[in-house]
């Protein structure tokens, strides 16, 4: 379904709601069994009474039946109003409860925003509207994955239909156990918050393997605030998560609390909820843009390109005091030169390879002369391998080494794939697209501590990179929230 589709239908759904309910609305029928209606009372009927409470009553009771199964009542909308019902049976009060009249003729069982004849059309057309965003969300995922894997955008749309996947699948179970507007919105809050409790213990052990990862990564690479990257992340999510239950538990039971939250019509209860419910949304929509970055990391760097390249960069990284390459780098030219083998066995065709990477101050030669040393020893002829021995990171790298092979090639569209480590190949990818450059990439294996670090800064860029839709969502499900908890505040104030 597309973008465009989706407005009107959220329209027709409202009107559809509105008509059903309208329709409906006007007739409830209350039914009273078990443990009320007891085998002895089933055996004399005639003592039941049903009693509308108050001198002007909103609601008219049409009907009264009586089986073996239980009472049933059915009631009538008259004018807008409250009215309570009492049940007594051999004129002892047996039941009381209260119904709601709407101004536009619509009944509600016990507050405001309570169960009514016809409100499960509400859950209903919420699903199917969810659904129709989810499935719009799967074709442009699909589509942008056509025309290049290697875009930040790809990760915010994966992370979205992740949490609209998790938000659907809520609003299902809650279909089985619908009693009303005010049940659900108790329902979905709850279900935010235990969702992100589910996944404290992923995240708690999540972040202590990112630590000891992190300690690899700077025993081996040095220490900066940039390989603790991971650590801070998996920290503050654990944070983010505990926080909001631990201050609604010193709240509710601390009695030194600043604020009072036990009383059901003052503020401070739902700002507590507001609070609990907001940060909650946050972790868990944060969670679920994270799990997105990593499944495309994953993806591109298990990505294989078609067989049918004219060039392979091979993309520089710091060499070693004698000139050779070291593991990182030499396993990026094994990969080309796998590739290439591959595609030969394939497809018949080979290709040159691109050396790239200048020669940095603490370097005896340039990177791409160390790798086309490289590639020589392994038997590639001097013939298949153009070197680009200038550049002193990836952008220039990329740059640099398109332009070699224009004028090399001559051609205006040369078929060129990358290799580099796979924890790298997503952000070489997206360098490439934002130079306008449609470049595929090949993995070569690396450290596992590498990667965690690789996936925080993608997380982080892809936050950046899309921050305005990011904050637009964000901000759009903080004032979902507040209707929910305003819809809760009503409920007990009117």
């Amino acid at each position: 379904m597309k973008k465009k589709y989706l407005l009107p239908l959220g329209g027709f759904l409202l009107l559809l709601c509105a008509a059903v309910l309208l329709l409906c609305g006007r007739n409830y029928t209350v039914r009273l069994g078990q443990p009320y209606v007891t085998d002895e009372a089933c055996r004399h009927p005639e003592l039941f009474r049903v009693a509308l409470r108050g001198t002007d009553s909103a609601v008219a009771l049409t009907d009264t039946k009586f089986a073996n199964d239980g009472l049933t009542m059915s009631f009538r909308w008259l004018k807008q109003g409250k009215s309570g019902v009492e049940v007594l049976y051999a004129e002892e009060p047996l039941l009381y409860f209260r119904l709601y009249a709407h101004p536009f003729g619509i009944i509600t069982y016990e507050n405001y925003f309570g169960d009514c004849t016809g409100d499960i059309v509400i859950p209903v057309a919420l699903i199917l509207y969810l659904a129709a965003i989810l499935l719009a969300l799967v074709r442009r995922y699909r589509a942008n994955l056509r025309r290049s894997i290697y875009q930040y955008r790809n990760v915010m749309v994966l992370g979205l239909i992740i949490f609209l996947s998790f938000l659907l699948l809520n609003q299902v179970r809650q279909l089985f156990s619908y009693q009303g507007v005010l049940h659900s919105v108790n329902s979905f809050l709850g279900s935010v918050h235990s969702f992100s409790v589910l996944v404290l213990p992923v995240a708690f052990v999540l972040s202590v393997l990112i630590t000891i990862s992190n300690i690899d990564l700077m025993r081996k690479e040095g220490r900066n605030w940039r390989n603790m990257l991971g650590t801070f992340l998996g920290v503050g999510l654990c944070l983010l998560t505990l926080a909001p239950g631990a201050l609604g538990e010193y709240l509710q039971w601390s009695p030194n609390a600043l604020v009072d939250v036990h009383n059901e019509s003052g503020a401070w209860l739902y700002i507590e909820t507001f609070t609990e419910s907001s940060v909650s949304m946050l972790v868990t929509y944060l969670e679920c843009i994270l799990l997105g970055t990593v499944i495309l990391g994953v993806k591109a760097a298990r990505h294989v390109p078609p067989f049918d390249r004219d060039y392979l960069l091979i993309l520089g990284c710091q060499i070693r005091d004698d000139g050779t390459l070291p593991p990182l780098l030499r396993s990026r030219a094994d990969r080309a030169v796998e590739f290439a083998r591959q595609q030969k066995e394939a497809a018949g065709k080979d290709l040159v390879f691109v050396p790239s990477g200048g020669q940095g101050p603490d370097e005896v030669m340039a990177e791409a002369d160390a790798i086309r040393n490289y590639l020589l020893s392994l038997g590639i002829p001097e013939d298949r391998i153009l070197a680009e021995n200038t550049s002193v990171n990836t952008e220039e790298n990329i740059r640099n080494s398109m332009r070699l092979i224009r004028e090399h090639s001559r051609e205006e569209a040369p078929k060129v794939a990358f290799s580099t480590t796979n924890y790298h190949v997503f952000r070489a990818g997206m360098i490439a697209q934002e130079q306008g450059e449609s470049l595929e990439g090949i993995g070569s294996p690396t450290k596992r501590y590498f990667w965690v670090n690789a996936f925080v800064r993608e997380f982080i860029a892809t936050l950046a990179a899309e921050r305005k839709k990011h904050i637009a969502i964000i901000a759009l499900l903080t004032v979902a929230i507040i209707g929910m908890v305003v819809i809760k505040y009503l409920s007990v104030v009117i």
